[in-house]
């Protein structure tokens, strides 16, 4: 059965990319969220198996949706996605339940490969 994942990023067109790398490897996007607020509400309310997750968005940032997800569901995994390949903000991830963190601009390979190793 195909996993569902969750998409989190408020660029739609990296939403998009994400969506069609995914889809085309035979993954379900149960939903996408524009923000880390909108994220923590579709993840109660879809229950995917993972969440790709930016950190940095309007309204509430991905690190503060993750550990709002992780609150809610200890369970939650989650991938973190950012352009700032900072060391602070991987460890921060991390240290609040990230399962693994991809570096924008991402490569297809990479971005299947975490998943794969995330979720299978």
């Amino acid at each position: 059965m195909a996993k569902n994942i969750l998409i989190c990023d408020d660029a739609a067109f990296m939403r998009m990319m994400i969506k069609d790398i995914l889809t085309k490897n035979g993954y379900n996007v149960a939903g996408e969220a524009e923000n880390g607020a909108k994220a923590v509400e579709k993840y109660k309310e879809v229950s995917p198996d993972l969440v790709l997750m930016d950190i940095t968005m309007p309204e509430m940032d991905g690190i503060q949706a993750l550990k709002e997800i992780r609150k809610a569901d200890a369970g939650a995994k989650v991938i973190m996605c950012s352009a700032m390949g900072q060391q602070a903000m991987v460890i921060e991830s991390i240290q609040a339940g990230a399962k693994d963190f991809i570096v924008k601009p991402f490569q297809q390979d990479r971005v299947l490969e975490a998943v794969k190793k995330v979720v299978g």
